[in-house]
Order: structure tokens, then C-alpha cells, then sequence
């Protein structure tokens, strides 16, 4: 946000303090408090404190992880608990969470401090599952309807229910068999359509209320398909038996895919999620330090390649002023195909199964593109060393290096995954090694053997 911008959205919230009606969404006054963090550290704890428990939540949950961690060690754990208790189940699960990757000490604190048996027992078995698991994701407060139950009766326990506040975001009715097996989900606006004295048992076998669901156990990575296969905006949650638990939303898909693409582009830089979000310099700087230490032995590995061909070089030097282009070339073009297949592996798209198809397309492009800048670079070599057999070389070597660009850009991470590693973790250190080494090695051999006499 603009500076104009949250002067003014500090003074709705000034105007909100002093009992006015004033409309500020949760993230609009967490970006108000991140930038008095910045300029003002004594009033942003003094604002913080003064949130409303029907707020607290849902503004910590918008702020950033550091800004949150210092919030959470300036409220208490009464505090905490209250803000906990007014969020929806995913939500309050999160907040949770938080807490727990700060201090688990004070997160028993707050989960004793919750008032609420039933909803604390909800949190403890949300909090149980796996963050690889659906069930971590999935909110508990749902809108159920029973078979024997008439459509009249069921909407006037829906207007209570609103009424009182225990609901939000209902757009679905899920119906229930008496042993709480979900047997359909109808859209209110499918619903409002029927007469009122129907019983949901008349209208449950419709294949258009077919409910689509995943289990509590399914892994993340499956839940995220079945979204997007659907173009889902809910899903139900059920157990092994089929009976409902709750639903999952579609702000925490986006969140979960987010969450992984950003994941992805830190390990293809070869630095660490966690880590990067830590303000301790020293953690940062050591984590890095590895995988720079890595890229430094692949670099000294190109060197050995380079020194071998030492006295060519020493004959020809417009060889030096050439070899730069090469690598560079092969380590973008290796790049490309990289992030495409680590990009497409995380989908789904494409496994070590039915991989052939994909390389065969990426070693089809990277030939292609080697073709045309062999020519492009071909020629300016033999115009600027005015040297036609050293344009040969180099457009040579800039097709074998794209060759082998492209397809050790699709090979490695394939073969990551199917060793069960991470293949957006290492392929781009994996990846520099080969294009160097090969691209030095084709040049400078191609030299060796075609100007060198």
C-alpha cells in the first residue's frame, strides 16, 4: 500500500476505536501495523493491544511471519485464546500453529486458556494431522441436513445458526444419513428452487448432488488435483467410513499453491523457505554459504575442464574472449527447460512413467534453438576474429551444449523425483556443472582439433 494509503486507514481506525461505523477489512489494519513497525514500534503494540478479540485473529494471521512472532510475545496467552476462539476452525488451527513454530510452551498455554471444551477438543484434532495431510486444512464448522429432515426445517435452522453468528460462508447444504455418511451436497440456490415441504431424501439421489470429497488422510498434493480438476471451490471432508468431517475452502488451496510455488523458487535458487523468513544474518548467511560451497567445487570442476586445454587457449586467445558466450548460452537454455519440468512434475503433469514425451520435446527445442543461434553466433565469431573455421567451432559447441541443456534439464530432475528427492532441490547446481563442463569441454576440444595444428 501507498503511504497515503494507510495514514488513511490509520485514521478509519482511530474513528473505529471511538465507536463509529467504520468498514476496515482485517488485512487492510495489518498493513497499517506493519508499516507503524517500522515507524512507530511503541504505538504498533499499543494498536495491537487495543484490537477487539473479534478481530485480533484475523489481523495476526494477515501479518507478516517476523512482524506476528513479535506480536504473539506481546500478548498473552488469555489474549491469544480469545482471538483463537473467534476465528473459524482452519483459521484458528493456523494461529495455532504460529504460535507452536514460536514458543510450544505458551501454545498449551493458550489451547488451556480456551473456554470452549468442545472447540478446544476440535483445535487438538485438527493440530494432530500432518501438514502433508487435508485434514490439516479442513474447517470443521459445516451446514449439515438429514435425509428424514424437511427442507423447511432445515433453512429455519440455518437462519438460526446465522443469526447467532455460529456460520459463515455457507453456500451448500450436506446431507447426512443418520450415521453422519455425507449422501449429497446441494447449492442453496438449488435449494431455495424445490418446495419446502420436501424431505432431502426425495432429492439426495440427483447424480447433479454427487458429492465430490477427500479423505482426512489424503495427501496435500491430491487434494490440490481434485480442485483443479473440478474447478472446486469447497470440497468435503470425510473419514475412511464416509462420514462428513468438515470442508476445505478455496482461499486454502490458493494459499497451499502458493506456498509450494514459492518453495519451489527457493530451492531452485538453492536457498532455504524457513531460513529466509529467520532476521538472524548469521543462519541466513550459513545456510547459503553450503550451497555456494557446492556451486564453488562444480566451478573449480569447469576450471580443471578449461586447464586441460591450457596451451590452446595460450595459441588462440580469441578462444577466451569466446568461451564465456558458450556456457552462458547452455546454463539459460538448461534453465528453461528446468523450470518447466520441476514446474510440470509438481502439478502432475508428468512423472518418470510417461516422461519420454517430455524429454523428447525439450531435447527437440533445446536442438532447435541450438541450431539457430549456431548460425547467429557462427557468424558474428567469423566477423569479429575474421576467422571462418572459428565461427565453425563455436556454432558447434553452441549446438552440443544446447543439446545437452535441454536434455540433462529434463533427465535430472526426473531422476531426482524418482529416487525420491526433491527435484527442485540441487538440479540447478546439477544442471550449471553439466553446461559448463560440457560446453567448455566441446569448444575448447572442437579448437584443439580444428585451429590448433
Amino acid at each position: 500500500m501507498k503511504r497515503e494509503e494507510l495514514i488513511e486507514i490509520g485514521k478509519k481506525i482511530e474513528e473505529f476505536f471511538d465507536g463509529k461505523e467504520v468498514n476496515l477489512h482485517p488485512s487492510e489494519i495489518a498493513g497499517y501495523l506493519k508499516y507503524l513497525k517500522h515507524q512507530d514500534e511503541h504505538k504498533f503494540y499499543e494498536l495491537l493491544k487495543r484490537l477487539p478479540k473479534e478481530l485480533l485473529g484475523e489481523v495476526l494471521l494477515e501479518l507478516p511471519e517476523s512482524i506476528r512472532d513479535d506480536a504473539f510475545e506481546h500478548l498473552s496467552a488469555k489474549e491469544l485464546a480469545q482471538a483463537v476462539e473467534e476465528l473459524d476452525s482452519d483459521d484458528a488451527v493456523d494461529l495455532v500453529k504460529d504460535i507452536e513454530d514460536l514458543d510450544a510452551k505458551l501454545e498449551q498455554e493458550v489451547l488451556e486458556k480456551l473456554e470452549d471444551e468442545e472447540y478446544k477438543k476440535e483445535i487438538e484434532e485438527l493440530i494432530s494431522y500432518d501438514e502433508e495431510q487435508a485434514g490439516a486444512y479442513m474447517q470443521t464448522e459445516v451446514f449439515k441436513a438429514y435425509v428424514d429432515e424437511r427442507i423447511k426445517d432445515a433453512i429455519e435452522r440455518l437462519r438460526k445458526l446465522k443469526a447467532e453468528g455460529e456460520l459463515s460462508n455457507v453456500h451448500q447444504v450436506y446431507v447426512v444419513d443418520k450415521d453422519d455418511r455425507l449422501r449429497a451436497i446441494i447449492p442453496l440456490e438449488d435449494l431455495i428452487l424445490y418446495d419446502f415441504e420436501t424431505k432431502f431424501s426425495d432429492i439426495v439421489d440427483d447424480e447433479r448432488y454427487k458429492p465430490i470429497t477427500v479423505k482426512a488422510t489424503e495427501p496435500v498434493g491430491d487434494l490440490i488435483k481434485k480442485f483443479e480438476d473440478y474447478d472446486l471451490a469447497v470440497v468435503a471432508v470425510v473419514d475412511d467410513e464416509g462420514r462428513l468431517l468438515g470442508r476445505i475452502t478455496s482461499d486454502d488451496i490458493i494459499d497451499l499453491v502458493e506456498e509450494q510455488a514459492t518453495e519451489q523458487i527457493y530451492n531452485l535458487a538453492g536457498v532455504d523457505e524457513e531460513i529466509e523468513e529467520d532476521d538472524d544474518i548469521k543462519e541466513v548467511t550459513k545456510k547459503r554459504a553450503w550451497w555456494l560451497l557446492i556451486n564453488l567445487g562444480t566451478a573449480i570442476l569447469a576450471s580443471l575442464v578449461i586447464g586441460l586445454f591450457d596451451e590452446t587457449i595460450q595459441k588462440y586467445v580469441a578462444l577466451a574472449v569466446l568461451m564465456p558466450i558458450v556456457a552462458s548460452m547452455g546454463g539459460n537454455a538448461g534453465t528453461q527447460t528446468l523450470t518447466v519440468v520441476v514446474r510440470k512434475l509438481a502439478l502432475g503433469e508428468i512423472d518418470w512413467q510417461n516422461a519420454k514425451q517430455a524429454l523428447l520435446k525439450e531435447t527437440l527445442i533445446a536442438l532447435l534453438n541450438g541450431l539457430i543461434f549456431a548460425v547467429i553466433m557462427g557468424a558474428i565469431a567469423w566477423v569479429w576474429f575474421h576467422d571462418h573455421l572459428l565461427g565453425v567451432v563455436i556454432a558447434l559447441a553452441m549446438v552440443i551444449n544446447l543439446l545437452a541443456a535441454g536434455f540433462f534439464g529434463a533427465v535430472i530432475p526426473l531422476f531426482l523425483k524418482k529416487i525420491g528427492s526433491d527435484p527442485a532441490v540441487g538440479s540447478s547446481v546439477l544442471l550449471t556443472t553439466v553446461t559448463d563442463v560440457v560446453g567448455f569441454f566441446a569448444f575448447l576440444g572442437l579448437a584443439k582439433l580444428m585451429l590448433v595444428h
